[in-house]
This record gives C-alpha cells, structure tokens and sequence, in this order.
C-alpha cells in the first residue's frame, strides 16, 4: 500500500498483523495510544479522550525542549471500521482539520488502515503531517505486534 497526498490532505495506507478489532480498540486506549503516538523526535506523549461521538481528544507529544498540544474532538465512532476526530494545533494554525481512521478485513488477523488527515492549510505542513503520520501508524503495527507476541 502506498500514502498519497490529495490536495490538502495526507492519506496514510498501512497492512496491519492485527483484526480489525484490536486496531480499533488501540485508537481508544490512552494509555496504548501514548506509547505509539510519537512521530519524529517526540519521546514521550500523554493521550487523553473520552471515546464517544463529542467527547474530547487532547494529545500532548513531548521532544527535546518542546512540547506539541493537539485537541479534538471525536465525530464518528463506528465500531470496529471506522473513527473520525477534529485535530487542533499550532501547525494547523489552531484551525480544525479532520483525522478518519478506515480500517478494512484484509485476511487471516490482518487489516488495511487508511488514515486520511484532510484541512491541512499549507503544503509544508502536508509534508510535515505527512512523515509524522507514516512514523504514527508504523509504530502502531510495531506496538500491536509486540503486544501479540508478549500480552500483558
């Protein structure tokens, strides 16, 4: 699968080792979600959200000196294949843009996720959003795999 850009948007593809279940459930799990949400030079990030259509979405990624706030808001929850969030920052200008994660049966405990960061108001940000996307969702075959392979 390969990421493509349309416009002001990032679309990310990604074969994924896990159901479409277990990938769903890792886009609602805070405690997860900071061990692979951490794009680039981030080394740590604290995730907050309260999974419901309206509940709120805060990720603050940590790097060398820097702190990098995003907020949202979820807009769409439809188990196990599709979820939506608004995502606010410094880089989009604190306007709104929209995240929709897509997640597809692709066979035996494997998926197809396509994540598709639409608003981005600049193409430098595109670019910027585009690697910390690809770094994002790799890391989460990585964490999924490994939790597979070692449960808690």
């Amino acid at each position: 699968m390969t990421d493509t850009d349309q416009g002001d948007a990032v679309v990310i593809r990604r074969r994924i080792a896990a159901t479409r279940h277990r990938v769903f459930q890792a886009w609602l799990d805070a405690d997860g979600m900071g061990a692979w949400m951490c794009p680039g030079g981030i080394v740590s990030t604290v995730v907050e959200l309260d999974a419901r259509v309206g509940g709120a979405l805060r990720i603050v990624m940590h790097g060398a000196g820097e702190v990098f706030d995003h907020w949202g808001e979820f807009t769409l929850i439809e188990p196990p294949s599709k979820l939506a969030f608004t995502w606010h920052a410094k880089a989009t200008d604190y306007r709104p843009t929209l995240v929709t994660v897509e997640l597809f049966d692709a066979g035996d405990h494997e998926c197809d996720l396509v994540l598709t960061h639409t608003g981005l108001p600049r193409p430098t940000i595109t670019d910027q959003y585009r690697g910390g996307w690809h770094t994002i969702v790799g890391r989460l075959a990585q964490h999924l795999a490994q939790h597979h392979a070692n449960p808690r």
